[in-house]
């Protein structure tokens, strides 16, 4: 990656030994604790699936039945009824959701569980194998198709199957990654909603049947237009790792997971946070699906340009927690928006400043830029004049995500038409000035060279603070998008839980090996 800011190398590897310190011991506070959603998820992966007449899943009723026992794991109790049943995962889930209570069978033979969930792993692995196998096959097939950066939209009606139709016909039109937003909230429920859905508010529930209908449409559309279509959920909330463990099982391309958006943005315990990120970000990279991280939204509650060193800190940081978890940087997409005040005086090379600064120190990394969205007004054409200039400036430095502009999304969920000129105009831009970066220097000393210079100075300045105070306290005191958060406060503390010295979980096991984490 050719250094055109002149970003001091030394500065660079300073920043990122602060954010190793910072993590380290976070990291080992992840290493003694486990939460209910990991124990649920692990579950899910050795086949516990579906609802009981109340449409409770059978994966939380199965943990809630342990209670303390939660401590050595749920895993085992899950696998010791199925040997002392004598039945197929399926078979159990029937008779969990008709009242079994796994705690109260009493646990056979050690070695049994143990060679049992070997079988039930192995199945598990076959298949993401088998996704990761076609996945590759297809981005070599199409890869003389695909350009860079790669146009991401959304679709978010609440109704799965009109999401099909949106989906299908934004990838007509050029898109190369569909989003499926959310239902409101969902993140704050400690649950999985089962089958497939058609109402939601403002967004649509994420359900591993619905991930499966998305992922069918998305191939049948990739096989017309020759490209590979990337499917896109939310991989946070109070059940991270169980959508981690659905996304890997039906295939998804990308899922948004961020090491800290869930306690500053919903108020998500920073404990639970940080536990079940670890535990999700395995999954996601056994599957080799890419995160995108969400230090957007950094900019939503502070200022782009007086905050931009926090946007990089969070990056460093996100980085970190990342490796830690087994997930190469090829796989990990770092987060970053257009969001300065268009009425600033040099904004556009303020933004330019920091979208390369953000390439030239993470060169292996797929940045995901998001759109301007805090200015925006409903004036239509100064609307496009600013997504222009946002699409020029994802081009121009390089980014690898550009989730595009769309005008309407502040008001109402988008008509196909609103993606249709969103995707028309970043094409345009990008095809003339495609060669642009390749034609131009920066002033040595110039607005842009100087602005990145600044922006990594203050980060690291910024990193020794946080290093010194802990990152559970620097997020206590408000440092990041200055918003404070208690320790031991927010959703589902309640769910953290400290492990036995004999806890077992078989699938963390097997993804620490698989990783070499």
């Amino acid at each position: 990656m050719e250094n055109k800011l002149g970003l001091s190398l030394k500065k660079i590897e300073r920043a990122k030994s602060l954010a190793l310190n910072i993590t380290k011991p976070v990291q080992y506070f992840i290493s003694c604790h486990t939460t209910t959603t990991i124990e649920r998820a692990a579950l899910r992966i050795l086949g516990a699936d579906g609802v009981d007449a109340e449409n409770a899943p059978v994966a939380n009723i199965a943990v809630a039945s342990l209670k303390d026992s939660l401590q050595y794991g749920a895993s085992m109790y899950y696998i010791n009824a199925l040997i002392c049943q004598d039945v197929s995962p399926a078979e159990l889930n029937l008779k969990i959701g008709k009242g079994l209570d796994i705690s109260t069978i009493e646990l056979t033979k050690p070695q049994k569980i143990k060679n049992a969930a070997a079988k039930l792993i192995a199945s598990y692995k076959k298949q993401i194998d088998k996704n990761v196998k076609h996945r590759d096959k297809k981005l070599e097939e199409f890869k003389e198709n695909e350009k860079s950066p790669l146009l991401y939209i959304i679709v978010a009606t609440g109704n799965i199957h009109e999401d099909v139709k949106q989906a299908q016909a934004a990838a007509e039109q050029g898109a190369d990654v569909i989003a499926v937003i959310r239902a409101t909230a969902q993140s704050l429920l400690d649950y999985v909603p089962h089958g497939a859905t058609d109402e939601g508010f403002c967004g649509t529930y994420a359900t591993q049947e619905n991930f499966r209908i998305m992922r069918a449409a998305l191939d049948e559309v990739s096989e017309k237009e020759q490209r590979h279509i990337r499917l896109v959920n939310y991989c946070s909330g109070l059940c991270m790792p169980e959508i981690a463990a659905m996304g890997a099982l039906e295939r998804l391309d990308m899922m948004l997971n961020d090491s800290m958006y869930g306690i500053l943005f919903r108020d998500i315990n920073m404990q639970r946070t940080f536990v079940d990120q670890h535990f999700s970000r395995m999954i996601n990279s056994h599957a080799g699906i890419v995160i995108n991280t969400g230090e957007d939204n950094y900019l939503t509650t502070s200022d782009a340009y007086e905050k931009a060193y926090t946007v990089l800190a969070s990056q460093l940081i996100n980085a970190r927690f990342a490796a830690n978890a087994g997930l190469p940087p090829r796989l990990t997409g770092l987060g970053h928006a257009f969001e300065m005040d268009p009425k600033m005086e040099n904004g556009f090379l303020y933004e330019l400043a920091q979208a390369r600064m953000a390439r030239e120190i993470f060169p292996d990394y797929p940045l995901k830029y998001m759109p301007p969205t805090k200015f925006m007004t409903g004036n239509i054409f100064k609307s496009y004049a600013v997504n222009s200039m946002f699409n020029f400036a994802s081009k121009a430095t390089g980014q690898s995500i550009h989730l595009l502009g769309i005008f309407t999304e502040a008001i109402h969920t988008p008509h196909m038409q609103d993606r249709f000129f969103a995707i028309d105009n970043a094409k345009y831009v990008m095809n003339n000035m495609a060669a642009f970066f390749d034609e131009i220097e920066f002033k040595k000393n110039g607005i842009i060279a100087g602005r990145a210079k600044d922006v990594l100075d203050q980060t690291i300045e910024f990193l020794k603070t946080v290093k010194e105070k802990g990152l559970f306290n620097s997020i206590e005191d408000g440092l990041f998008a200055d918003v404070k958060r208690d320790k031991a406060g927010g959703k589902g503390f309640d769910g953290v839980i400290k492990k036995a010295d004999d806890y077992w979980n078989p699938v963390e096991d097997f993804l620490e090996k698989e990783l070499d984490v």
